[in-house]
């Protein structure tokens, strides 16, 4: 019996130093995607600036590539600040908040779906509630949003992904936030646009 007792310890100290070690990637990985973000915006601000020709009612067009940091969703309800990655495949979403490769971003008039893990960039998201806002930083200007709708769905449930007819920040992580294990439900929230600084005004 104390054998099994120690080798019971031994795997429960060898699992919590592998969650450790993850944990320190991936905080590491969201650091230098955050750094990434920020050099990315403040590049693209700067070419708007200097350019007499770009019309600063529209986006400046740029191109992504997956798993690339190009900018960042700030939540002040959590006092947070998380880099934002083209893609929302596995590798993508270890460096960050990611964004759905077929929706749009802001200013393009329609639905922006920004998904991110529950036990990294979204940790503490049960505090967020109707009213609170995301500001979204990108090279082109930062865009204000305020959570008119929350909800609760099936993690398969793909009804979320839609044409909305308008401008909508869609952002959602896994559900129950505390759950061990794969969580089976989605927590979504729609926020709507507050105001609009375009090129960074």
């Amino acid at each position: 019996m104390k054998l099994f007792g120690r080798l019971l310890l031994i795997v429960g100290v060898v699992l919590i130093g592998i969650a450790g070690f993850h944990l320190f990637q991936t905080e590491k990985l969201q650091d230098e995607a955050l750094h990434e973000a920020e050099q990315r915006i403040k590049q693209g601000l700067t070419e708007v600036e200097e350019s007499a020709s770009v019309d600063e009612t529209e986006p400046k067009e740029f191109q992504t590539e997956t798993g690339e940091a190009f900018g960042t969703l700030e939540i002040p309800k959590l006092d947070k600040t998380l880099p934002i990655v083209a893609g929302t495949d596995p590798d993508s979403l270890d460096r960050g908040v990611g964004h759905l490769d077929n929706s749009v971003l802001p200013s393009q008039g329609e639905q922006i779906v920004l998904s991110g893990h529950r036990d990294t960039v979204f940790r503490n998201f049960d505090q967020i509630e109707i009213g609170d806002q995301y500001i979204v930083h990108l090279p082109y200007g930062s865009y204000t949003y305020e959570i008119k709708e929350t909800e609760i769905v099936p993690e398969d449930d793909t009804s979320v992904i839609r044409q909305m007819g308008e401008e909508v920040l869609v952002v959602t992580t896994c559900y129950p936030f505390h759950y061990v294990g794969n969580a089976p439900e989605r927590f979504v929230t729609y926020a709507y646009p507050v105001e609009m600084h375009a090129n960074g005004d």
